[in-house]
């Protein structure tokens, strides 16, 4: 659990608390996101590539819900562990209060958003005929359902920055189960199509916040919030809200991105196309999920360290970050490009033009992957030492950064110029990106050195178990 207590530290236990944290992150992450691909490969081999294309086409609509969600989670998952690092627990329950009345509120501007304009955003992406039909599908069941997305996006972050990460895991673990076994009832044995898809997923995640909810009632909850119930406080609210919005923007880049080229691809390709970039997707979000798992795992320690003033432990800690984000995307895009059939097959293996079509944007689309998981990494790095205002800025120019070369590449290109706009927009945000990173590392050391040589500082310390 995490320990107010001071202790000196050595290499070796910031990569014990690393692990500690990232791996139940990671693998929360990748259940998650098991809702997500889990329907596009039944929807891939049960519908084929129009499904897939209208799937893609509604998630970039339902994005920006889970957006909400995941904004309120590392908000007060930050602000919480920020508070513990200053020695104060009193405030738990009144920031988890505070949570909940904020995604109440985003759920309910979300339904309001999705009863007027899903069709617009549908269509605007190029959607028409049975593909924007199947969307609709998919969209109406999240429209009405919004709370629960909110909900259950939020709470698996709430609770593992509650010292509880194998809970928070556990929980996912079992939703992504559930939406397995609907799945392959309605879709499989039903032929519900989308509408089961959509169905399955949310059942899924109504059993998380239910059972989310009562764990924060629970003895195993420190925040013990029943006992201890506070109400909304809105200077925490404002407080969650700007930690968290970096975390928003990603995922409003990510809404915003798919629906880009959703829509260059239906005007520069066809259908397939699009279906085609829908299973590219899925495996480069396979990859994104592993990068934003380190970037969570990382946060509740950096954020404690950062409130106990822990410099060198918050630069040990990043650096270990890094590393592994980029050793984990380089390696996936080796396999990609190395067994590109086995991977396509997952999604779909009767339909060889879009299995040719799917291998030729894994090449062109996937090379610069890895530097994806920095730039969200580096995001999450700066909310977590509480500099919303440069993770908002990375978040931002992430999404702003791709729309010049989405803009000239296709007309210079063609398709292909619309496959090859990302990765490199990405290697230009990365030469803004890293200096930031490295001129605030160096602040650090130079803070860490005024520590060391001042004979009042405390030694550093660490989070023990």
């Amino acid at each position: 659990m995490l320990d107010p207590s001071i202790e000196n530290t050595q290499t070796q236990s910031i990569s014990r608390t690393f692990w500690r944290y990232t791996l139940p992150a990671i693998a929360a992450m990748l259940v998650n996101g098991l809702y997500q691909i889990v329907d596009g490969i039944f929807i891939g081999h049960y519908i084929g590539f129009e499904g897939l294309a209208a799937i893609n086409m509604a998630w970039p609509v339902i994005y920006f819900m889970v957006g909400f969600g995941i904004m309120v989670g590392m908000g007060s998952g930050s602000l919480l562990s920020i508070q513990r690092g200053k020695g104060d627990t009193r405030a738990a329950p009144t920031i988890l209060t505070s949570s909940l009345v904020l995604m109440l509120s985003l759920a309910i501007i979300s339904t309001s958003i999705l009863v007027i304009c899903s069709d617009f955003f549908l269509e605007a992406q190029g959607g028409a005929g049975n593909t924007l039909v199947m969307a609709q599908e998919y969209i109406s069941v999240f429209t009405w359902g919004t709370a629960i997305t909110v909900i259950a996006s939020a709470l698996p972050l709430l609770i593992r920055n509650d010292e509880s990460p194998n809970i928070a895991t556990g929980l996912m673990v079992l939703g992504a189960f559930i939406n397995i076994a609907l799945d392959y009832l309605l879709i499989g044995v039903f032929d519900f199509g989308l509408l089961g898809a959509s169905i399955a997923t949310i059942s899924a995640q109504a059993t998380v916040c239910v059972l989310g909810l009562i764990y924060f009632c629970s003895r195993f909850s420190s925040i013990n919030w029943s006992a201890k119930f506070s109400w909304f406080n809105a200077s925490f609210a404002q407080q969650i809200t700007l930690l968290g919005s970096s975390s928003l923007f990603m995922y409003l880049y990510t809404s915003f991105v798919f629906a880009l080229h959703n829509r260059l691809f239906t005007e520069y390709g066809t259908p397939l196309t699009v279906g085609a970039f829908a299973i590219v997707g899925y495996l480069m979000v396979l990859y994104y999920l592993v990068a934003e798992g380190v970037a969570e795992g990382m946060q509740p320690p950096v954020s404690y360290y950062y409130g106990a003033e822990q410099h060198e432990n918050i630069n040990k800690m990043l650096k270990l970050s890094v590393k592994v984000t980029l050793i984990a995307g380089t390696s996936w895009v080796l396999l990609l490009n190395l067994m590109p059939e086995t991977m396509v097959g997952l999604f779909n293996n009767d339909d060889p033009l879009l299995i040719a079509t799917a291998i030729d944007g894994i090449k062109m689309h996937l090379f610069a992957m890895p530097l994806d998981g920095f730039i969200a990494l580096s995001s999450v790095y700066f909310m977590a030492t509480n500099q919303g205002v440069k993770a908002l800025v990375i978040a931002c120019g992430n999404m702003l950064i791709q729309l010049p070369f989405l803009y000239f590449l296709p007309k210079v290109m063609g398709v292909e110029g619309v496959w090859m706009a990302m990765p490199l927009s990405n290697i230009a945000l990365c030469l803004i990106v890293a200096p930031m990173v490295w001129f605030d590392v160096k602040s650090r050391k130079k803070q860490s050195r005024a520590q060391q040589d001042n004979p009042l500082t405390i030694d550093t310390a660490a989070i023990v178990s």
